[in-house]
């Protein structure tokens, strides 16, 4: 989602920003739920909310429902769809409490509605928010105090000390209870209990097979790998031109950083985070600007545009949205994946029994940056509007205590019984259907009717993580970690990667060769950007952008260099430095925090 310049605004609007519009920063290190997510991201349905951006697209349209069903208005930062809640999540929400869910993205509306809504006074009925942007409204008054009811409800009091860490650190705090973390753990801050890191290397396994599963020593290695791939399968089954890797702009200057998101995510591939303007070294406690061409931005961007005069780029790379990279996806138009959330576009039960499913295959220069369990959340919060009424209000409660309950969280993260997962006499799951949601597959009347993915959850966010413990079945949601899905994915293709690599699990191999660089997981509130700051961060961003969507498509090092230089005078023009300092200092208190549990 493109920022938009700032400088034309009124000062009225430039006061607002500074208190009100955060950037999108959090307290975590999570990156975006449709990237970040347990489960793959929902897509966007033809017959879903407008694309449109800008202040036109500021008034969400919150008309229509079902008759008779309170409409609960969601404001919500990490939805990828505006509109309402359709199909079988839709049905078993109505079924529970005879609401129609009205989610207002600014993913697809546009920055502008931020400062719309909160200007007026109501964000929403459901705020879903960057931690950053949710003390602002905190401190502005558009979220309700829910100190005085919340013990009521036994989901949400199950992560009662979770959720009185963060409120603690909200500026001003005397107790209060206004915000609920996303995505909490029952583990410890400093566990890593996944198989599978957020960002890596995926390659198909039939495809690296067939070149003799080679020894990858850097990323010049890699693209060998993937230029020897694409010369060999120039098409999928269907005739459409594959490539190592397929774009997308919508989600840049999101989550903490500046720049591509792309980009950002490959950086973890050498131990680095992107903090907003600021790279965190691999040592985890010295910084260095994103300008820095000795550091993994212009590594990783270098790398793409390698990638680009092999003829490895997608050419709709920078125009296309998040819902077109994700059907080539699907259509196994993609060599290369980085996101852990990928593979729930194209691994099946099938795949990974014929061998051509997604798996991590290691290069050798490589460590990689993993965020331990999110104990204490994952940098986005759940709360309610201020301006809710009473009825509103309990209902609004019993919903979020049911989303964090072990029923309301099996249709998060499972899907439907008896369509997604069947339930054996020792309760334990079986997946079914495994391919429901890349192949949109029709849902049962009785269900919800319509397509599993147009009907998944469109809030696209959890209070609970999929790898918490479910205790019906004593398992985490997660398939992934169930003992069914183990057994059903011990395949050939599972054995040889095995065999080659010596490790159980892509993330034992990391441990075990002292290449996973784990952060611990905190919880310390970021300061909020000055009027000044964060016209400054949004040009920035913009032309941090605009310059990295050039340069992955010129054809030489030379140009490619000449505009990096251009760039970084063009940003230094812009007051980059005074961004890289606060940047630094509003990042410190937390990197002390990490450090103080290592």
């Amino acid at each position: 989602m493109k920022i938009k310049k700032l400088l034309s605004l009124s000062l009225v609007t430039a006061m607002l920003v500074g208190t009100l519009a955060g950037c999108g920063s959090t307290g975590t290190d999570q990156p975006a739920a449709a990237g970040g997510s347990d489960t793959a991201a929902t897509t966007t349905s033809d017959a879903g909310g407008s694309s449109d951006s800008g202040s036109d697209a500021a008034a969400a349209d919150t008309s229509g429902g079902s008759s008779g069903a309170m409409e609960i208005e969601v404001y919500d930062a990490a939805a990828n769809y505006q509109g309402l809640q359709t199909g079988w999540f839709d049905k078993v929400v109505k079924d529970r409490f005879n609401i129609d869910l009205n989610i207002i993205a600014p993913q697809v509306a546009g920055d502008a509605i931020y400062q719309t809504r909160t200007s007026s006074g109501n964000l929403g009925d459901i705020v879903l928010l960057d931690a950053v942007d949710f003390s602002d409204c905190v401190k502005a008054g558009l979220i309700k105090d829910i100190s005085a009811d919340i013990a009521n409800y036994p989901n949400l009091n199950a992560y009662m000390e979770q959720i009185k860490v963060y409120n603690e650190g909200l500026e001003g705090n005397n107790g209060e209870i206004y915000g609920i973390p996303t995505q909490m753990m029952n583990t410890s801050p400093t566990s890593y209990s996944q198989d599978v890191i957020y960002s890596s290397p995926l390659l198909r396994w039939d495809y690296y097979s067939e070149l003799g599963c080679p020894d990858i020593k850097d990323l010049d290695g890699l693209v060998d790998v993937l230029a020897q791939m694409q010369d060999a399968h120039p098409t999928n089954a269907d005739g459409d031109p594959c490539y190592a890797v397929s774009l997308w702009p919508d989600w840049d200057g999101n989550d903490n950083m500046l720049g591509i998101a792309n980009v950002v995510q490959l950086t973890t591939w050498y131990g680095e985070k992107i903090k907003d303007s600021a790279i965190l070294k691999a040592d985890g406690k010295t910084f260095t600007p994103i300008t820095d061409k000795n550091a993994t931005y212009y590594k990783m961007l270098k790398f793409l545009n390698t990638l680009y005069r092999k003829g490895l780029v997608d050419p709709d790379s920078g125009t296309q949205d998040w819902n077109a990279a994700c059907a080539k996806m699907s259509a196994g138009q993609v060599n290369l994946f980085w996101y852990s959330w990928q593979v729930g576009f194209w691994n099946s039960q099938e795949r990974l029994d014929n061998g051509t499913a997604m798996i991590f295959v290691p290069v050798a220069d490589q460590n990689y940056y993993a965020d331990a369990d999110a104990y204490y959340g994952s940098g986005r919060v759940f709360g309610i509007g201020s301006g809710v009424d009473d009825e509103k209000y309990k209902t609004i409660l019993e919903f979020l205590d049911w989303y964090a309950s072990p029923e309301g969280l099996e249709f998060e993260h499972v899907g439907i019984k008896d369509f997604t997962y069947t339930v054996g006499d020792d309760g334990k799951f079986t997946a079914i259907n495994d391919n429901a949601l890349m192949d949109n597959l029709p849902v049962p009347e009785e269900y919800g009717g319509a397509g599993y993915s147009d009907g998944n959850n469109q809030i696209n966010e959890w209070i609970v993580s999929a790898n918490s413990v479910n205790p019906n079945t004593g398992e985490p949601y997660a398939k992934d970690y169930w003992a069914s899905w183990k057994a059903s994915t011990q395949t050939q293709m599972k054995k040889e990667w095995q065999e080659k690599f010596g490790a159980e699990e892509p993330a034992d191999w990391m441990q075990e060769n002292g290449k996973l660089v784990i952060s611990p997981n905190v919880t310390v509130p970021l300061t909020s950007d000055t009027a000044d700051i964060s016209v400054i961060r949004n040009q920035c961003n913009e032309t941090l952008c605009d310059y990295s969507w050039q340069m992955i498509f010129v054809d030489d090092d030379a140009t490619f260099d000449s505009m990096w230089d251009e760039m970084t005078d063009t940003l230094d023009g812009m007051g980059f430095q005074d961004l890289y300092e606060f940047d630094c200092a509003k990042w410190q208190p937390q990197i002390d925090a990490k450090n103080a549990l290592q």
